[in-house]
C-alpha cells in the first residue's frame, strides 16, 4: 500500500464551501490512471484552511469515488486534540491510512514532535505516514528523530523531503536514512522535481502533489523507475521539467491550481483566501508548459 504513485489531489473550494463535484472528478481521473493510492487533504488537499466538517466531507468523498483504491488522509492540525479530531473521523469514513505533518505556530522540539505522534498512533487502528516537509510545517527531522517516530506501532512509511538530483548523493542519501530505520518502514520521496531520482535511488513510494492533477506522465515516470529502466524514468521527468521549474519558483500548491484551471477541471477562485493564484504572467508559462508536456507525450 505505500509503494508506487501516491497522488495528491486539490481540494476546489467555490463559493459554497468545497466544489464536491470538481473534487469527485479529480479522484475518478487518478483512479483511471491507476495510481497506486490517493491522499486526501495532502498540503496541496488545503488541509490546514478547512475545518473539521469540511476535512470529513473531502475524506467521505474521496474513499466514495477511489473505487477501492487505497486513499490516505491528512489529519495535521496545530493541537493535538485537533488532530485526534481529525484521526477519528478519517477512520470511521474508512481510509486505509492517515498521513501526519507536525504543524507548528511556536517551534517544536523533537521531544513535542514525537510526543505528538507517540499520542496520535496510540489511538490509531490504521497505519500513520509520517510527513517531513519542512519547507511547509518549518519542524525539521534529524534522522534520529525518524527513526524514534517509525519504531511507535503503527508507523508504516516516511514522506522524505527532496534528494538530491545528483545519482550518487540521492543513493546514498536514502540508503543513510534507510539504515536507521526498521525494515518494514517504506520510503516516500516527495518533491516532483527530484522523484524519479529518489525512485531509482530506492524509495518504495513518491508521494506526488503533481499528481493529483496531471496523473497519467506520473505513473509513467513510476513504472520506469519500478521496472528499473532508470534511462527511461529520468527522460520521462525531464519532459516535466518546465513544469517542475515553475513549481520550483512559486510552489506546487499554485501551480497544481493552475493546471487545474487550464485544464478545466476546477474553477477560479478555487484556492482559500489569502491564498492568491498565480499572476497571469506565471499562469501564461503553466499553459506553455503544459503545451510543450503535450507535444513531448
Amino acid at each position: 500500500m505505500f509503494t508506487g504513485l501516491s497522488a495528491f489531489p486539490l481540494t476546489p473550494l467555490n463559493s459554497s464551501g468545497i466544489d464536491e463535484s470538481a473534487f469527485e472528478t479529480l479522484v475518478s481521473r487518478l483512479v483511471s490512471a491507476r495510481v497506486d493510492s490517493i491522499c486526501a487533504l495532502g498540503s496541496t488537499g488545503s488541509y490546514a484552511y478547512l475545518d473539521r466538517a469540511e476535512r470529513a466531507r473531502t475524506v467521505e468523498l474521496a474513499v466514495a469515488t477511489a473505487g477501492g483504491l487505497p486513499v490516505f488522509a491528512g489529519v495535521g492540525a496545530l493541537r493535538t486534540r485537533d488532530v485526534l479530531h481529525h484521526v477519528e473521523d478519517a477512520q470511521n469514513l474508512g481510509v486505509s491510512a492517515v498521513l501526519l505533518a507536525p504543524m507548528s505556530y511556536q517551534p517544536l522540539t523533537d521531544g513535542e514532535v514525537f510526543g505528538l505522534f507517540e499520542e496520535v498512533t496510540a489511538n490509531l487502528s490504521v497505519p500513520l505516514v509520517v510527513y517531513d516537509n519542512p519547507t511547509t510545517t518549518r519542524v525539521v527531522f534529524s534522522d534520529e528523530l525518524h527513526a524514534q517516530i517509525a519504531s511507535l506501532p503503527g508507523v508504516a512509511s516516511v514522506k522524505i523531503p527532496p534528494v538530491s538530483a545528483d545519482p550518487q548523493e540521492a543513493h546514498s542519501r536514502v540508503a543513510t536514512l534507510r539504515s536507521k530505520l526498521p525494515a518494514h518502514i517504506s520510503l516516500g520521496i516527495s518533491g516532483d522535481m527530484v522523484a524519479a531520482e529518489g525512485l531509482i535511488a530506492g524509495c518504495d513510494a513518491w508521494y506526488s502533489a503533481i499528481a493529483g492533477v496531471l496523473p497519467e506522465p506520473c505513473v509513467a515516470i513510476t513504472r520506469a523507475a519500478q521496472s528499473g529502466e532508470a534511462d527511461l524514468a529520468r527522460e520521462l521527468s525531464s519532459r516535466m521539467k518546465p513544469l517542475f521549474d515553475l513549481i520550483a519558483r512559486f510552489g506546487s500548491y499554485r501551480v497544481a491550481s493552475a493546471v487545474a484551471e487550464e485544464l478545466q477541471l476546477v474553477s477560479t477562485g478555487n484556492l482559500p483566501a489569502p491564498i492568491r493564484p498565480l499572476s497571469t504572467t506565471a499562469r501564461a508559462n503553466v499553459l506553455i508548459a503544459l503545451q510543450q508536456l503535450q507535444q513531448l507525450k
